[in-house]
């Protein structure tokens, strides 16, 4: 979190030194004056991650303590200009997750952690609602659902926790909304956005024996997911 903090604070600053005099200036230099014209156009983002996992308990007060680690992002943009302030945006991207997983009630360390490392290829479909342009600069708001690959998920394993083996399934379903600003500069848009990332199905494939005390409470296991994506056009 320290490094995505800094890599905000570096952002606004330059973009304070951009826009600092023209978005207040009586006649500010427009730059890119016909980028929104586009039918269509593309892009490129990097970006960093935190996952977790939302869990439903059938009894509850036996909890599992879910910690996300900071992931890294990359993917590529594609949108299509449906009217002056709607946009359809495909968004596949990388991600790079991990969670540690620590389950109450166990005195052996190996019993009681579980480090679930995550490799998510994404497939957002989304609509983004910009505001009207001032000067250089046009905050909007994203929102879609989006199909997602584990390429770690374990699923076709036939160990589980009993073999210190945690399985999710290999595909889920997602919905993502958030906000963000376009700044317009001399070359190139440049978007830095926050999004919040909600499971809508569940992930875990249960242990062998139904009564496992790592997956027998288990009602629902979701991702959840706050992405810092800085978008390039």
């Amino acid at each position: 979190m320290k490094r995505i903090l800094a890599l905000l604070f570096l952002i606004s600053t330059a973009a304070h030194a951009q826009f600092g005099k023209s978005m207040f200036a009586k006649d500010p230099i427009i730059n890119l004056e016909n980028f929104d014209k586009q039918r269509v156009y593309w892009g490129y983002f990097l970006g960093f991650s935190n996952f977790d996992y939302k869990v439903d308990y059938k009894i509850p007060g036996q909890d599992i303590n879910v910690v996300g680690n900071t992931g890294f992002n990359v993917g590529l943009v594609g949108a299509l200009r449906l009217q002056e302030y709607i946009e359809l945006r495909f968004e596949p991207g990388l991600y790079y997750a991990s969670r540690t997983l620590t389950y109450q009630g166990f005195t052996n360390e190996l019993d009681a952690l579980r480090e679930v490392k995550s490799t998510y290829i994404d497939f957002p479909l989304l609509l983004k609602f910009s505001s009207l342009r001032t000067g250089n600069v046009r905050p909007y708001l994203v929102g879609g659902v989006s199909t997602t690959l584990n390429l770690s998920s374990n699923a076709k394993s036939k160990d589980d926790n009993s073999e210190q083996r945690f399985r999710v399934k290999t595909w889920t379903q997602n919905y993502t909304f958030g906000f963000g600003i376009d700044l317009y500069f001399e070359y190139f848009k440049f978007s830095p956005s926050i999004r919040g990332v909600f499971g809508m199905n569940d992930e875990l494939i249960r242990d062998d024996d139904p009564n496992s005390p790592w997956t027998g409470n288990i009602e629902a296991f979701k991702t959840r997911a706050v992405l810092i994506n800085f978008t390039f056009h």
